[in-house]
């Protein structure tokens, strides 16, 4: 994860160089220091936290709160009305945060955990604000980790060699995930969804290996067929 991280940092620095070299050159004229402009130390950290790290708890709520206080910077909403909803929402948040760690570890967490355990890498597709497109024909597949937020993946696996039980990951915040399997493989679903869906369109095979599939949809979908 800590390549993902890097990525989406080295992205905003790049958009925020071409930001300033067209104020520089006149091209385009923005106020850097606009109403709220500080939320962003707080929207942006939690935003490339809830794609890169496990833990999301935190980081949802920072995300929310930065957003919050942004709005209320542009008059969209009142400080007041968010000072009196913040209490309610953190107890609403410490609540969720115990009931999913009530839930056991997915199988999806535990077969990529032995993966890098045993010093083999899952393949990772993530797309921010962008696309994604993963084929793995004739590539022995075990495992797969991907991240759609303001974007989408794509992950063929028609043609990829699949012999054993194996796992992927998925985050969809604010995007989609497709995910092409074989025939000749069963698919088991375990996913958060929060405005948000995941759709499986294989069938029941018997005797065959299992794709396990889980992870958290907010706004966004997985596409499972």
């Amino acid at each position: 994860m800590k390549k993902i991280s890097n990525m989406v940092w080295g992205i905003l620095l790049i958009g925020a160089g071409v930001l300033f070299g067209l104020k520089a050159l006149g091209i385009w004229d923005f106020d850097l220091f606009f109403d709220g402009w500080w939320t962003l130390f707080i929207i942006i950290p939690c935003a490339i936290g809830l794609f890169t790290e496990r833990e999301k708890t935190g980081n949802v709520f920072g995300l929310c709160l930065g957003i919050a206080l942004l709005l209320c910077c542009q008059d969209v909403l009142s400080f007041s009305m968010l000072w009196k909803l913040l209490i309610p929402v953190a107890i609403i948040v410490v609540g969720v945060k115990m009931i999913l760690s009530a839930v056991p570890a997915s199988k999806t967490n535990e077969m990529l955990d032995k993966m890098k355990a045993e010093g083999r890498e899952p393949v990772v597709g993530c797309a921010t604000f962008s696309g994604c497109d993963l084929r793995l024909d004739g590539e022995i597949f075990e495992g797969a980790d991907l991240t759609a937020a303001f974007g989408g993946v794509k992950c063929d696996l028609k043609h990829a060699v699949i012999e054993k039980d194996c796992a992927i990951r998925v985050s969809a915040i604010f995007g989609g995930i497709d995910i092409l399997v074989p025939d000749h493989i069963n698919v088991k679903v375990n996913a958060n969804c929060i405005f948000g869906g995941v759709s499986n369109k294989t069938q029941v095979r018997q005797d065959a290996p299992t794709l396990y599939v889980s992870g958290i949809c907010m706004f966004g979908g997985v596409d499972i067929k």
